[in-house]
């Protein structure tokens, strides 16, 4: 089985994941994409985060495709931080294949995330294009550290096969919609 991780706050998930959703389902040959809801991200304030339990409702109805699992692993295993939750599931999932998935608007910080480098060793990387962020792929530092791996877009559908470090860049259509300028507009 060839199964998507899509982690996020999801603060509030809207059409914008379900593209990006859309777009790893339909590139990578996905199974399953599981989205990950966060209790929280540890680079972000916490100011203004829904409940989990609401965002997962609302990510219930977002989702559209059947093959989206929404999900609270970090909360579930008491995790923190990407890097321990991708070690949790490799432990209990050992005979599937995972991509992570990311919007390229997270690839110019990744290098900020705690133990990076292990999370780019253990899954293959998909960063789908999201407006004001396709520049990303070639100045972040993560593209940078790991040139060597990356994967032309146009074998994306057997990236879930590579061993890490292993990524692609997807283009694609992209939403303008983001959590940010959702949260915003609603205390305006």
């Amino acid at each position: 089985m060839v199964i998507g991780l899509f982690g996020g706050s999801f603060n509030p998930p809207h059409d914008g994941h379900r593209l990006v959703a859309e777009i790893a389902l339909q590139r990578l040959g996905l199974d399953q994409l599981w989205w990950m809801v966060t209790p929280g991200n540890p680079l972000k304030s916490h100011n203004g985060l829904a409940p989990l339990a609401e965002r997962i409702a609302a990510c219930e109805l977002v989702k559209g495709d059947p093959r989206i699992k929404v999900t609270a692993f970090e909360k579930t295993l008491g995790k923190t931080y990407t890097a321990e939750t991708l070690r949790a599931i490799r432990a209990r999932n050992p005979d599937c294949h995972f991509i992570w998935i990311m919007g390229a608007d997270n690839l110019k910080n990744f290098h900020l995330w705690q133990n990076w480098r292990e999370i780019a060793c253990t899954y293959p990387i998909a960063v789908i294009d999201r407006p004001g962020s396709t520049l990303a792929y070639l100045s972040s530092k993560m593209a940078k550290t790991f040139d060597y791996a990356r994967v032309d877009e146009r074998l994306a559908g057997a990236l879930a096969f590579r061993q890490a470090p292993a990524w692609t860049f997807i283009h694609g259509p992209r939403s303008p919609l983001s959590s940010t300028s959702i949260r915003a507009a609603r205390s305006a």
